[in-house]
């Protein structure tokens, strides 16, 4: 933009924001109207060709958007802050506004400015705000962009999660546990709850998500029952299998509400309401998501398993994937039908190689659907949508009988069977838009030839017309012997001829000038004016058809919408299957056999995401694990620090997931008992924003652990304890193994490294329990890790060993050498060989000091002594038996 055009549009703006020093102008009251109605918003003004902000706006968007803040200071009302930006650069800068955490209202004309009389009429037509968002760079083409709202009932938490650009909707209902995890695994972009209880949900859930609080009134379960059915049209929600939540429905109507009060009354996408049922899936408490790694690296350096595993070839399918991670099934049927599908592709490898072809030109069906009812979608964006129906077609046919024989696969003959190709409105679309048509639709040049009698006529004269112009111009020259003579065209006054000085005397007396440069002049001629008119007519008249033409084709696409819906999720499907098929071929991946046994037996098992991290020609360690309820529930695992035994204990539990997921798994062989949850308490961190240490954040994991887990649960501990001091950490690791093994009925498969080789002595009490450890060979004064699993405990953690290797100076790794020689000299009963601890009824743990054991006799004596009634005789007597102790 050039800088005449910027100080043209600036001096018109301030001619219209001041009349006076004491009134705001009718543009500048409108603007205080508009902003009256959205306080917390930035409002974006429509002002001609600018999106302006004024005052406090003006300040935040210049600071957030790097544009110049300008400021008029002659007068009260036109000494205002002032900042904008051309109205074609809204997707530019609107989402750096919407990523800085600001809500936005974009404000725009209502009616042609030179249609208006007056002040053009404004409103706002969008309200952008972090969890509603529709414009392509706030959204991430593989994840959801949810808004979330939460309904604290008297014993359940409602839960209800929309993405507006997907059209899906969830629900679901819960304690405060379930609700937790629930916004670890879905990460809503926004939440609302009622404003009252703001303090609540801090306190409960946390302060790391965007939030907005709604007037209390919102949240009753009436209104949300009586919003949910409006929207739906139907005569209940029984047909949702949600009616006995109230909580979630109130929750659910709560996100309607808002919807609709940030101007999103177009909605038609949002076909369905999903229950989250908690009993259908593999439970995973927040801990574990973040342990296991899932979705989001612990660090920059490293990759999560969805990195590892996530080769879709569409959007749709993409977040498919992640939802499958986050929530495996415990349906043992419907994860052998994923596993047969998986089978199937990997076995016809014609159908795979085809199917790979079509999905990579698929479409973001999905977010392409719910952009027809919000009338956001373009010409290119719906001849997407019909090439993608087309694709639709092929898929189906991939998978469709031949010779009267149906496809192999049950799952994928079902899926291939539920496509809807809409041969109709793919039709419809091909002949109502030219091939390959421009991204946006009010600048014409959309609509196919012999679509619309009238538009045709109006195109032919255009053209013919712009042709006459040139016969105009050639009779013109040959008439008035002017060779130089051309016509030319302005947004002044139209169509004109321009002539020379030099030929200036030929002009004949029937032409009007109309301008003089230095150069020339220029004229009209009333013939010439008869055809400006009928030309300048049809262009506006074919604008406006073609732009009739294609909001009728968008209209009509309203009664495709379920269908397209149910089309994309069928692709997300198949692109998941594909997915898993493609990485059982590359990283060698096997079925795992799921049965409702009590054994995990893994042969050669391999960490899915470790594997794929390592430089070129190194090959990942493989190693078995066996953990059963009745033989070996326990494994303690000991071993060299940095030997492997966290990467071993992750793998298991990666394994395990994977396998519910119905993909196929590192290993050589597989059998996964099927498992109703997954615990994972490893490594140590603190909390200090919540004023918890890394003991608290410890114990507060393993709790979530003791109180939840069941027979069929798989517990993963790595280190428990490592957070206080060595005496009340090995008490409370070795107390939470007694636990496992004997303080409940139920018995979980649990894996349990620990540095504390003490624990090693609990294999000898505990029958369940049985001791491995990860091998190493020493050479010299180095230690190298085998990385090999192998049965027995071990008896040193190599920690001076692991100093060395990580470059600490030679003298402090020396001194650290003497210091250990040195407290192991003092001990010499503790690491003798054959000390054993006594059966648990009859021995004090070893885990103490001489002196500890003493002072503690000593201070329960002096407990049981009564002073008032101690003569002198009974004092010296108890002395002398103390002092005997302590010699």
């Amino acid at each position: 933009m050039n800088n005449e055009r910027t100080c043209n549009h600036l001096l018109t703006l301030f001619t219209t924001m001041s009349q006076s020093k004491n009134t705001l102008t009718p543009l500048m009251q409108q603007h205080k109207a508009i902003k009256a109605r959205y306080p917390d918003a930035i409002l974006l003004f429509r002002v001609g060709d600018f999106y302006e902000t004024f005052y406090e706006d003006a300040v935040i968007a210049s600071q957030v958007l790097g544009i110049v803040l300008t400021k008029r200071s002659n007068g009260a009302a036109a000494s205002v802050d002032l900042a904008g930006f051309p109205y074609h650069a809204l997707d530019t800068y609107l989402h750096k506004l919407v990523k800085a955490g600001y809500r936005v209202a974009v404000c725009d004309q209502l009616e042609d400015p030179k249609q208006a009389k007056g002040v053009v009429k404004r409103g706002v037509t969008e309200l952008v705000t972090p969890g509603i968002a529709l414009h392509e760079k706030l959204l991430e083409h593989n994840a959801n962009n949810f808004l979330a709202a939460i309904h604290f009932g008297e014993n359940q938490i409602g839960l209800a999660f929309v993405d507006v650009s997907t059209g899906e909707m969830l629900v679901a209902e819960g304690d405060q546990e379930y609700a937790d995890k629930l916004l670890q695994s879905l990460r809503p972009a926004e939440v609302v709850f009622a404003r009252p209880l703001q303090k609540k949900f801090r306190q409960q859930l946390g302060q790391r998500y965007y939030t907005y609080p709604l007037e209390e009134w919102i949240f009753s379960y009436p209104y949300a029952e009586e919003l949910l059915i409006k929207h739906f049209h139907t005569h209940s929600l029984k047909g949702f299998g949600i009616d006995h939540l109230k909580e979630a429905i109130v929750a659910a109507g709560a996100i309607l509400h808002y919807l609709r009060d940030t101007e999103h009354p177009d909605l038609q996408h949002i076909t369905t309401i999903q229950r989250i049922d908690r009993n259908d899936f593999l439970w995973m408490d927040k801990f574990t998501l973040r342990n296991l790694e899932l979705v989001e690296p612990l660090s920059e350096q490293s990759r999560s398993l969805l990195q590892v595993l996530d080769h879709t070839l569409t959007p749709m399918g993409a977040r498919l994937l992640k939802r499958w991670l986050l929530f495996p099934l415990q349906d043992i049927h419907a994860i052998n039908e994923r596993l047969d599908a998986v089978s199937t592709l990997i076995k016809d490898e014609p159908i795979r190689r085809q199917l790979n072809v079509l999905l990579k030109q698929m479409g973001d069906m999905e977010r392409l659907v719910a952009r027809i009812p919000l009338r956001k979608i373009t010409p290119r964006e719906v001849w997407q949508l019909g090439k993608s129906l087309q694709l639709m077609e092929q898929i189906r046919q991939l998978f469709a009988p031949t010779s009267d024989q149906p496809y192999p696969d049950a799952y994928l003959r079902r899926q291939a069977e539920q496509i809807n190709p809409c041969p109709s409105l793919s039709q419809k679309i091909f002949q109502t838009l030219i091939e390959n048509p421009p991204s946006v639709s009010n600048k014409g040049g959309i609509i196919r030839e012999g679509v619309h009698a009238e538009l045709d006529e109006l195109r032919r004269l255009a053209h013919s017309g712009k042709a006459y112009l040139q016969e105009i111009q050639q009779k013109e020259a040959e008439r008035t012997g002017i060779p130089s003579l051309k016509i030319g065209f302005n947004n002044v006054f139209g169509y004109y001829l321009e002539v020379t000085h030099a030929h200036r005397h030929k002009v004949p007396a029937d032409w009007i000038r109309k301008q003089t440069l230095t150069q020339a002049e220029r004229f009209v001629t009333p013939e010439l004016k008869s055809y400006e008119e009928k030309i300048l007519g049809a262009e506006e008249k074919i604008l406006l058809l073609e732009q009739q033409i294609f909001d009728a084709l968008v209209q009509s696409m309203q009664d495709y919408i379920p269908a397209l819906q149910a089309n994309a999720q069928v692709i997300a499907r198949l692109d998941c299957i594909r997915c898993f098929a493609e990485n059982a071929l590359q990283f060698h991946y096997r079925r795992p056999e799921l049965h409702e046994g009590e054994t995990l037996e893994i042969r050669e098992g391999r960490h899915p995401v470790i594997e794929q991290s390592l430089k070129p020609g190194e090959n990942y360690i493989p190693n078995d694990v066996y953990l059963d309820c009745s033989t070996q529930q326990i494994i303690i695992l000991t071993g060299p620090n940095m030997s492997g035994k966290s990467a071993l204990l992750r793998q298991t539990a990666l394994i395990t997931l994977m396998a519910h997921v119905g993909s196929f798994v590192p290993a050589s062989s597989a059998k996964i008992s099927l498992t109703d949850k997954i615990f994972t308490r490893v490594g140590a961190s603190d909390n200090l924003s919540g004023g918890e240490s890394t003991f608290m954040v410890e114990m507060n994991e393993t709790a979530s652990i003791i109180h939840n887990f069941t027979q069929r649960s798989l517990v993963i501990l790595d280190e428990i304890g490592r957070g206080t001091s060595t005496y009340d950490g090995i008490s409370i690791a070795w107390s939470i193994v007694e636990y496992l093994h004997d303080g409940t009925p139920d018995h979980p498969k649990t894996l349990f490294a620990t540095h504390y080789h003490e624990l090693n002595e609990l294999e000898k009490h505990l029958e369940r329990v049985k001791n491995f450890h990860i091998t190493h060979t020493e050479s010299g004064n180095k230690i190298i890790f085998l990385r090999k699993l192998a049965p027995g405990g071990s008896r040193h953690s190599f920690g001076i060993h692991v100093a060395r290797m990580a470059g600490m100076p030679p003298e402090l790794v020396k001194r650290a050498e003497e210091i250990l020689h040195e407290l192991e000299a003092r001990q010499p009963e503790k690491d003798a060989p054959g000390h054993t601890i006594p059966p648990k009824a009859h021995y004090q743990l070893s885990i103490f000091d001489e002196q500890t054991l003493i002072f503690q006799q000593i201070r329960q004596m002096l407990h049981e002594v009564d002073i008032n009634r101690l003569t002198p005789v009974e004092a010296l007597i108890k002395l002398n038996e103390i002092k005997k102790l302590i010699r």
